[in-house]
C-alpha cells in the first residue's frame, strides 16, 4: 500500500476501477478528512456529518467510472458531499415536520437530549454556536462559507465545485459573512 501512496488520486481512481481495493483505501484516507469537515459544516451534527460522508463515499465509488482523472479528485467528492449534505437536510425537514403530527407528551421522547452546558468548556460553546449559526445559512450562502473560509480553497476553486462564477462567489461570500455576523449578534 505505501506505493500507492505515491500515486495520484486519477491513477487510484484507475486501480480501483480494475479491481485494487487498496487504491479505494487510499483514496478515503486522503480525503475522508476534507469531506467530514465539509459535511459538519453543512449539518452542524457530528453524527450526522459521519453518515453523509460515509454516504458521500459510498457514491463516490458507486460512480467512480464517471471520474474525470483530468480534474481534481477532492472538487468532485466536495460536489458529492455537498449533494448528499442537501439529502440529509431534506431528509431532516421531512423528519422534524412529522414529529410535530406527534401527541404532545409523545414529543418530549422524540427530541434529542442536549449536553449538560456545565460540562462544556467556554471555548467549545462558542464553537457549537458558530456552527450552529453556519448551519442556519442559505445553502446557497453556506457552501461559499464553508469552502472559502473553512476549508481554504481559493475563489476558482470554489467556483469550480459549485459551477457558477467567481463573481458569485465573491457576492456570496459577502452575504454569507454578513448574514452569520447578524445571527451571531442576535
Amino acid at each position: 500500500m505505501s506505493e500507492l501512496a505515491a500515486s495520484t488520486d486519477g491513477e487510484l481512481a484507475a486501480l480501483a476501477l480494475a479491481g485494487q481495493q487498496a487504491a479505494y483505501r487510499v483514496l478515503m484516507d486522503r480525503h475522508r478528512a476534507a469531506a467530514f469537515r465539509l459535511a459538519r459544516h453543512h449539518c452542524g451534527n457530528e453524527d450526522a456529518a459521519l453518515d453523509v460522508t460515509q454516504q458521500s463515499f459510498i457514491a463516490a465509488f458507486a460512480a467512480l467510472g464517471r471520474f474525470d482523472p483530468s480534474r481534481s479528485f477532492a472538487h468532485w467528492l466536495a460536489r458529492i458531499v455537498i449533494n448528499k449534505s442537501h439529502d440529509w437536510a431534506r431528509r431532516r425537514r421531512v423528519r422534524q415536520f412529522l414529529t410535530f403530527a406527534l401527541p404532545l407528551e409523545d414529543a418530549r421522547d422524540v427530541a434529542e437530549a442536549s449536553p449538560d452546558a456545565e460540562t462544556q468548556t467556554a471555548d467549545r460553546q462558542e464553537l457549537d454556536r458558530v456552527m450552529a449559526a453556519i448551519a442556519t445559512l442559505p445553502a446557497r450562502l453556506k457552501e461559499v462559507l464553508v469552502l472559502r473560509t473553512i476549508e481554504g480553497l481559493s475563489q476558482s476553486e470554489t467556483a469550480s465545485i459549485l459551477g457558477t462564477s467567481e463573481k458569485a462567489i465573491e457576492t456570496r461570500l459577502y452575504r454569507a459573512r454578513a448574514k452569520l455576523t447578524d445571527i451571531l449578534r442576535a
